[in-house]
């Protein structure tokens, strides 16, 4: 599966919680892990990814830095304080989503 449409309305949150668990990671690192984590069900392209990145980091979410890797630049993205403080808020809404989301399709919750 290629990047699911659905997915447009999740990638912010789902950067930011990767970036809370993995500290500071570059974007190509990101697709991987996304890709690895669903058992490549879900492949983010380049061209969702970056945008979303870039809008985080004008929202003030994210900071970037660059550092040399193997006679290469390479663009990392880490959480700012506000970035951190509101991974929280951003994983209840879309938990407040998909419950919503459950209830109209007649779906049944997952068992956690």
């Amino acid at each position: 599966m290629s990047t699911n449409p659905l997915l447009k309305g999740t990638l912010q949150t789902i950067i930011l919680k990767l970036l809370e668990d993995n500290s500071q990671m570059y974007g190509y690192e990101i697709t991987q892990k996304v890709k690895e984590i669903t058992a490549g069900e879900i492949k983010l392209t380049e061209g969702a990814l970056y945008p979303a990145l870039h809008k985080l980091e004008a929202e003030g979410l994210l900071e970037t830095f660059t550092e040399i890797v193997d006679n290469r630049v390479r663009k990392y993205y880490r959480l700012t304080e506000e970035g951190g403080n509101g991974v929280a808020s951003k994983l209840d809404e879309a938990q407040a989503f998909i419950d919503q989301l459950q209830l109209l399709l007649n779906l049944k919750p997952t068992t956690k």
